[in-house]
């Protein structure tokens, strides 16, 4: 790993860094609500943010939106680990231009190891294992090793949904690369993962709610399993009500969360992008935050 790479993995380590949402109003970017929501995530417990990936709709907005995004994300957090998604060369020399401090490597089917070659060409990177369903990748061993074997990929954000064998296949991969980051993106099944050896977590869950679940990675750290027990309870319950069918709602429904615990207005959680909702969804992640914040130790 070259010392640009191994500089954010140090940051990164233990950390959480949700991988955050846009708040609009109807299809414009609500840019109070923005700044309003980076002002509150600066006070929170994270190693940073990740901005421009599935969750934050990099891939829909135009450049325009996604400067301002990095922006307000970077004027925010001046000393955290902005990590920007990047699905090709262009993006990536914005997210260089723009302050962030790694890129997080949408996947690619055509020449993978060139992919990551070249982005790793800007910033360092994060290679990311993602669920077809929502634009990824296949990656077969051979594939994730040369990948992992660049020095400038600090290490791979595996993000499955639901295939807990997949993800076992890839932390044995990772047993080969001891100096790269197994980072989860694991919504579903969180506490698992970490059990499996990911040192950091990048999830769209941790958009809400950020103090539950950057606790629970304390807990790992510190070895405290029974306060393990309990947040990894508590965080599946979160991701219930939230990273359900239709999945693309769960963008709408952690906008939801945020407005429920007040860090953005009620109005301000559209996704232009994402399905229609049951309103009685909404119910159901209301009463899961509140349920959350009960229910802290």
């Amino acid at each position: 790993m070259n010392s640009a790479a191994q500089s954010v993995a140090e940051r990164l380590t233990g950390g959480l860094v949700p991988a955050v949402p846009v708040p609009f109003h109807g299809d414009a970017i609500a840019k109070d609500a923005q700044r309003q929501y980076a002002a509150w995530m600066a006070t929170q417990p994270v190693a940073g943010v990740a901005v421009w990936a599935h969750t934050g709709r990099g891939p829909y907005l135009d450049g325009t939106q996604r400067r301002f995004v990095l922006e307000s994300w970077r004027k925010a957090l001046p000393g955290g680990v902005i990590v920007a998604g990047a699905r090709d060369a262009a993006m990536a020399h914005d997210a260089r231009a723009g302050g962030a401090d790694a890129l997080l490597a949408f996947p690619s089917a055509a020449d993978p190891v060139e992919h990551h070659r070249t982005l790793a060409g800007e910033l360092p990177v994060i290679a990311f294992y993602l669920y077809r369903a929502a634009g990824g990748a296949d990656y077969d061993d051979d594939t994730l090793h040369e990948i992992l074997e660049l020095p400038g990929v600090l290490g791979i954000k595996v993000a499955t949904l639901d295939s807990v064998m997949t993800y076992q296949r890839i932390a044995a991969v990772m047993r080969a690369h001891p100096d790269k980051l197994l980072i989860t993106g694991e919504d579903r099944f969180l506490g698992y993962s970490l059990m499996l050896g990911a040192r950091a977590a990048l999830i769209g869950m941790g958009a809400a709610l950020c103090g539950l679940q950057a606790e629970l990675l304390r807990s790992v750290a510190d070895a405290r399993w029974n306060d393990f027990q309990h947040l990894s309870r508590l965080c599946d319950e979160l991701s219930q009500a939230t990273f359900i069918e239709p999945m693309e709602g769960y963008i709408r429904r952690m906008l939801w969360a945020l407005a429920e615990d007040g860090v953005i207005p009620e109005d301000c959680c559209e996704d232009p992008w994402g399905p229609a909702l049951d309103p009685t969804e909404r119910d159901a992640v209301r009463r899961a935050v509140q349920n959350a914040h009960a229910a802290r130790p």
